[in-house]
Formats: structure tokens, sequence, C-alpha cells
């Protein structure tokens, strides 16, 4: 076993035993392979982040139950996989609820650097707009308005929202694409 194995099974017995500074270091050691193998998965930054983040976060609510007969990173990839496989199974359902619901609100679409997707929204009129609006569901509405119409930053949003920056991120960057969808099939 070399130095750095051994600095490791250290830092992961130090970690169930409640050091933070073995967590802090279990984190710098392992965080660059388990973000490149979810933006390889995902071909998403934002994703990729948000799923490292949780992967680390549920890995050390779990160090107790982790095995020593296999590889910390092992252990960590096994986390994330599951939680990307547990992202496009929501995101499916999610997906299908849009195509059935449509939402009450109506709110105008501005950004001050616009995308792909926010150039073809801001050219398109705003009664065309404010229809294509109304076939979001409400949450990415809600984002939209909070983003667009209040000028909040993300956040802001996540504090009004009650959730973390990237599930913010996220939705904002979903519902832009969704919106650009519905623009593009007129």
């Amino acid at each position: 076993m070399n130095k750095t194995e051994q600095s490791i099974k250290e830092n992961i017995q130090k970690a169930k035993n409640g050091n933070q500074m073995a967590f802090s270091l279990l984190l710098d050691s392992f965080w660059n392979e388990v973000y490149a193998f979810q933006l390889a998965r995902t071909k998403n930054e934002n994703d990729a982040e948000d799923i490292t983040i949780r992967t680390f976060s549920k890995a050390f609510d779990k160090i107790d139950s982790y095995d020593e007969s296999y590889e910390f990173k092992t252990w960590l990839i096994t986390i994330s996989k599951n939680l990307h496989v547990d992202l496009i199974r929501k995101r499916k359902r999610s997906l299908l609820d849009e195509m059935d619901s449509h939402g009450d609100e109506v709110r105008k679409v501005l950004d001050e650097s616009p995308s792909v997707e926010d150039q073809l929204i801001i050219e398109q009129n705003l009664a065309h707009l404010l229809r294509d609006i109304k076939k979001l569901k409400p949450h990415y509405q809600k984002v939209i308005n909070l983003r667009y119409f209040n000028e909040l930053s993300y956040a802001e949003i996540a504090k009004e929202l009650n959730e973390p920056v990237n599930n913010i991120k996220v939705k904002l960057l979903r519902a832009k694409k969704l919106l650009a969808e519905i623009i593009q099939k007129h």
C-alpha cells in the first residue's frame, strides 16, 4: 500500500469518526474524478456539478456503511451513478407531466445576455410569448418570473423557493430550453 492509499484509508477512518477535515480532504481527493465521470455521462456542467455535490453529501451521510474491501472511488462512483439514474427517471416523469399540464401564470421573459434560446424568445411578439409561457409547468413559470420580472439573482430565487442554487440554475435552464422548443414549433 502506497502512502496515498494509506492516507485515504486514514481519512476515511477519521471521517467515520466525524472529523470534518478528513471529509474535506476526501472531497478534494475525489471531486475531479466524480465530476469528470458525471460530465461524461450528462454532457451538462450544471447537472454534473449538482450530482457530484449530492454524491459527496450522500457519501458523507452514509460513510459508516462504506465497506473498506472496496475502493472508496468505486463506492463514490456507484453512488454517483445511482443519483444520475434517479435524476433521469425524475426528469422523464417531469417531462410526461409537462406534456399533460398547462400553467396558469403569464409572464414576459427578458434577458441581458441572450443565449440562442433567449434570442428566439426575445424575437417573439408579446402575445405569442405570453401564450407560449402558459404552456410551461407552473414551477418553470415561477423561476422565469422571479429571474426576469423580479430580476432576482440565483441565490435570491433559491432562498425564495427554498431550494439549492444548483437546482434553480438547472430549472431556469430547462425552462428556457422548453420555451425555446415551444416557440420553434410555430
